[in-house]
């Protein structure tokens, strides 16, 4: 997250700053000979308070599984940021598993550091994605794949069996030592949400 915030085309700061919730993929694994696949975990962190307007969270885990078909070969391993643009998509993804352009409108997401979020895709759009790769490939995007809780990686990291809305909406949990500087991260880059309530 330190190095995506920190590279010159960036998540602009007003899109950033009306995300109630940050999605975080390092190093999703995309292979594909004739039919595709990716494959990917990591961790969402939102926003505190019951309109996603407080202090960024405790982290709920996170998986991304999809597929393509076509004529495809390659492979290929991306980090991707995804914004959640408002409590309905955040809700959604925390409560079970929603397929991206489906079940949630999803965009790529604008980048530059002027760049702004009253776009049209970006007005519309649930959830803003945003990507880092190591690699060529082509013909695979976040469309058609699947975003879910990780509940087996959350019994993991708190020690106890613990769904994901409860983590983030319920706040029943503390953020563990490990997400502290995830967490300071996006504090300091944007401590305040501009979205409306």
């Amino acid at each position: 997250m330190q190095e995506i915030l920190n590279a010159p085309d960036s998540i602009p700061q007003d899109v950033l700053d009306k995300a109630d919730c940050v999605v975080v993929l390092p190093s999703v694994l995309k292979a594909a000979f004739i039919v595709g696949g990716s494959y990917g975990r990591g961790v969402m962190t939102c926003r505190g308070g019951k309109d996603f307007h407080g202090k960024w969270g405790a982290p709920t885990m996170m998986a991304l599984e999809g597929g393509s078909a076509g004529l495809q070969i390659g492979g290929q391993a991306t980090d991707f940021v995804l914004l959640m643009m408002n409590s309905r998509s955040a809700a959604g993804v925390l409560a079970s598993k929603v397929k991206l352009g489906g079940d949630a409108s999803a965009a790529a997401g604008p980048v530059g550091r002027t760049a702004s979020a009253e776009t049209d895709a970006t007005m519309r759009a649930e959830i803003l994605s945003y990507s880092r790769a190591r690699g060529a490939f082509a013909g695979v995007s976040l469309d058609g794949s699947t975003l879910r809780p990780d509940n087996d990686a959350n019994k993991s990291l708190y020690g106890k069996k613990i769904e994901a809305k409860e983590i983030v909406l319920d706040g029943t949990v503390k953020a563990p030592p490990s997400a502290a500087t995830l967490l300071e991260t996006l504090q300091k880059a944007s401590p305040v949400n501009k979205s409306k309530p």
